[in-house]
């Protein structure tokens, strides 16, 4: 590997690993699994797709490990993707912006995404019904080149009401720590309740990660494993099928 996650290549990906130091248990590690896996799978990446990019982090990650890579970074709206265009300007002759409604069916026609080495998604798929969801994978494996790699980081339902307990309590104390930092300070509980009200305001409780897996491997990936769990926190995925086995 040479990208090293204590010397970020931009001013994003520093800005992302100090809230990530502060929130996210273990996401430092998860990022750098990410980019060992890309590597793993396809060697250099040449072309990959950031499905529900948010911010960009993941395709700074990215594009600053492999320097010849070019992105397709996919929003469902051009609203959502103005933050991302303007965050990653810095690599403005090797990323492509798609508005494309990746809810609905049919989402792909029309926009340029021919094969990918590499799929990857942060935190953008949570809200999809399941059948929904499972058709995506299917359209995710169709638009990988052989041996390509889907790797997706969201949350997964926690085996039991006391592990979710115990999970909503450390975001609540990783929470208050940011706001700790802030003036005024609000409470804990102040905290807490809108940790809650926002849950239940959302109302959208993810399948087990085995659940997850099991719909991957509907949609045809191989090698689907969990990479990475801490908690509720999961990175997980597989690869499209060798060329020579594609056809078996």
């Amino acid at each position: 590997m040479t990208q090293n996650l204590s010397a970020p290549p931009s001013e994003l990906v520093t800005r992302f690993l100090e809230n990530v130091r502060g929130t996210i248990p273990l996401g430092i590690e998860q990022l750098d699994v990410m980019l060992r896996l890309l590597e793993a799978a396809r060697g250099k990446i040449k072309r990959f797709l950031d499905l529900g990019c948010g911010e960009g982090v993941l395709s700074a990650l990215i594009l600053g490990e492999h320097p010849e890579a070019q992105a397709i970074l996919v929003e469902r709206s051009e609203a959502m993707l103005s933050v991302a265009r303007e965050q990653l300007r810095s690599f403005a002759d090797r990323v492509e912006f798609v508005v494309a409604d990746f809810h609905k069916p049919g989402w792909p026609r029309g926009a340029p995404l021919k094969p990918f080495d590499a799929i990857v998604s942060g935190f953008a798929m949570q809200a999809l019904p399941a059948e929904r969801k499972r058709a995506l994978y299917a359209d995710l494996h169709q638009l990988l080149l052989p041996e390509g790699i889907f790797i997706r980081f969201d949350h997964v339902a926690s085996a039991t009401r006391w592990t979710e307990s115990t999970w909503d309590d450390y975001i609540i104390d990783a929470i208050f720590g940011v706001e700790l930092k802030k003036a005024p300070r609000r409470p804990r509980a102040d905290v807490a309740r809108d940790y809650y009200r926002r849950a239940a305001k959302e109302g959208n409780v993810p399948p087990p990660l085995e659940v997850e897996c099991d719909w991957l491997r509907e949609a045809g990936f191989e090698n689907v494993e969990c990479f990475h769990k801490i908690r509720e926190l999961a990175m997980f995925g597989g690869q499209k099928a060798a060329a020579h086995r594609a056809g078996e």
